[in-house]
């Protein structure tokens, strides 16, 4: 019976396809007459593109639009063609190229409108156009089973403690240089790229601006398997054509657990700041970046240059040098006033007193030339940096009268103190360089200051909470208190050249075209160059650009983008001894730049809040947004 049964759908299926064969005559095309088998609510292009029965990844993977299971290859003996003959599903898509098949026949579907939703949800693409005004959607987007969410602000799916992953990818969603870069280049936008951020900063020389141009000529056909697969997520993330309102980042926690060897991997809590800095290596040299600084889109999104002044006492012998300057110091009499390397004790020289006197002072070479001393010495370098780690002062020793912890509360700008370029701070304990007796001995101090000579336009601050002993880890639960707007860090900024000028309207119109054109090429704004024809145009232009965004770029004032948070139960971290960091779960708070409401993200549940709230919560990663920054 069984076999009359598959008989008797393969004759049916035959009259299928020579029907849709006799129309592909008439109108040019081929019709498949399975399409309405297609069950949408079954379709899921989350997973990992994997074979499902062989568990082989490969570029020729289909997708059953029936059931929704992956299968390798459409050929004879292939689990797809095997499928489409048992189960009698003959309509599947390729999950790379994005075309359609119908199987066993092996046809494919072409021109059919009613598969271009199932392409959108596949492969969400987005023109240049339609990137700039995502900040500007306020419509709500609907999914196949009419639950309503808003675009770029989807939960997204805990693969069993990926939270602190979600938090973080949550937070990059919202960076608009970044979003806008892999949002285009998985669109296939080969131009909108190249053309995106063309910034060049205020280092005029010919290698800085060789640095962008590189970056901006990036191919995203040889992007890093990591970097496509967080392409594919922004876009899923910001697509408004899901057929389910969350996203989950299986190829990406995959990517990440192979491009890590398993050290940030489904099943193992990690901190959030650690995995952000591997994170933006990682698609720095995903995307074709090499070690030069600005040489792709994260660094011109996130790099600052800060300037290290280093410290170090060393104790070391003092040596016969300085000993043989400490004796010829000395004063001596008429008698004595030998110079301690013309000692000459041959017998029959001096007499007795002589030289014993001479001996003495041998001896005396000797006990100074070994005596230890301390010495200072200090270098000074200049280094690039993505984030700035900042130290939080510790939780107080006593408890309070109810018995409970007291949770101090600090100002961002008193934990910034590291920064101000004035102050040291302790880098490093007593620590045994050379155990040899001849050279160095110990380094007794080392001391280090930081004072910022550039800040990016997105600023990424870490205030690290987790410490890690021989025995256990232990959370600072100190509150951070920052601004979420006009957070001004212009007292922490040293610039080589001085701050920067607002030129006045007189010395604009008194500009060349050239002076004018370099002047918005070195803030960014070349787009206002466009369509441009007469000097009075550009003239305007200048001025308007001067007048609204300049002094925001010069003041150094940044704007709350997102807010990553760590939240631990109440019992645990105390007697309890319980892992705060493997207990506790991440949260990230972002805004919606069009209605000024921020939402809190925790993993799949997306509510909104009080900017009030965000202020004082257990902040541990902070991305900041320069005022006047533009795309």
């Amino acid at each position: 019976y069984y076999i009359l049964h598959r008989i008797k759908k393969r004759f049916r299926a035959g009259q299928s396809t020579a029907m849709a064969s006799s129309q592909d005559i008439n109108t040019g095309r081929i019709v498949c007459p399975y399409l309405d088998t297609i069950n949408r609510t079954a379709l899921d292009f989350d997973f990992e593109h994997s074979c499902s029965v062989s568990l082989e990844s490969s570029p020729h993977i289909y997708a059953c639009l029936v059931c929704g299971k992956f299968f390798r290859g459409k050929g004879k003996q292939t689990p797809a063609y095997t499928h489409a003959v048992e189960e009698g599903h003959f309509v599947f898509v390729h999950l790379t190229k994005g075309t359609f098949h119908c199987l066993p026949d092996d046809y494919e579907i072409k021109n059919e409108p009613s598969l271009n939703d199932i392409s959108e949800a596949l492969h969400p693409k987005f023109t240049k156009a339609e990137v700039e005004k995502l900040d500007e959607n306020q419509e709500l987007a609907r999914d196949l089973f009419g639950r309503r969410y808003l675009p770029g602000f989807v939960g997204l799916n805990n693969l069993n403690k990926t939270d602190y992953l979600n938090a973080v990818l949550q937070a990059l969603a919202h960076v608009r240089p970044l979003r806008d870069f892999f949002l285009l280049a998985g669109s296939g936008q080969q131009e909108s790229i190249n053309g995106h951020n063309n910034v060049e900063t205020e280092d005029h020389n010919s290698s800085r601006k060789r640095k962008h141009s590189k970056s901006n000529n990036a191919n995203p056909a040889e992007f890093s398997h990591l970097a496509k697969c967080f392409s594919l997520l922004l876009r899923n993330m910001w697509s408004s054509h899901r057929f389910k309102s969350n996203v989950d980042p299986h190829m990406l926690v995959q990517a990440v657990s192979v491009a890590s060897n398993k050290r940030y991997h489904v099943g193992k809590q990690a901190e959030a700041g650690e995995f952000l800095s591997w994170l933006l290596h990682q698609l720095h040299v995903g995307v074709g970046g090499t070690r030069k600084s600005g040489s792709s889109i994260v660094h011109e999104t996130f790099m600052g240059r800060v300037e290290v002044t280093t410290l170090i006492k060393k104790r070391r012998k003092r040596g016969e040098e300085s000993a043989l300057e400490i004796l010829n110091a000395v004063p001596m009499a008429n008698d004595d006033a030998v110079a301690v390397q013309d000692v000459d004790d041959r017998a029959g020289s001096d007499d007795e007193e002589t030289v014993e006197r001479k001996r003495q002072k041998r001896e005396t070479l000797k006990t100074l030339a070994n005596e230890s001393v301390t010495v200072e010495e200090e270098t000074t370098t200049e280094t690039d940096f993505l984030l700035l780690t900042l130290d939080i002062p510790e939780k107080p020793l006593f408890k309070d009268d109810d018995g409970g912890l007291v949770i101090p509360q600090e100002p961002l700008v008193n934990v910034l103190r590291k920064f101000d370029g004035v102050s040291f701070c302790d880098v490093l304990a007593t620590q045994q360089q050379q155990k040899s007796e001849e050279i160095d001995g110990l380094v007794v101090a080392k001391k280090r200051r930081y004072r910022l000579k550039r800040l990016p336009n997105y600023l990424i601050l870490h205030l690290s909470r987790f410490k890690r002993n021989n025995f256990s880890v232990e959370k600072n639960p100190t509150i951070v208190m920052f601004p979420v707007k006009n957070f001004d860090l212009s007292s922490y900024v040293f610039p080589e050249g001085g701050k920067g000028k607002v030129p006045t309207e007189e010395e604009v119109r008194n500009m060349s075209t050239k002076e004018l054109k370099k002047t918005l090429k070195k803030y960014g704004r070349s787009d206002l160059l466009e369509d441009v024809v007469e000097k009075s145009d550009l003239v305007q232009h200048c001025i308007d650009f001067i007048s609204t965004s300049l002094p925001d770029l010069l003041s150094e004032k940044y704007d709350l983008v997102a807010n990553i948070t760590h939240d631990i139960p109440a019992e645990v971290g105390r007697e309890g001894q319980r892992n705060p960091l493997e207990e506790g779960s991440y949260r990230c708070h972002v805004q919606h730049k069009a209605t000024g409401q921020w939402y809190e993200m925790h993993d799949l549940h997306v509510r909104e809040t009080m900017p009030q709230l965000i202020g004082v919560s257990e902040s541990y990663l902070l991305v900041f947004e320069r005022k006047g920054a533009k795309k």
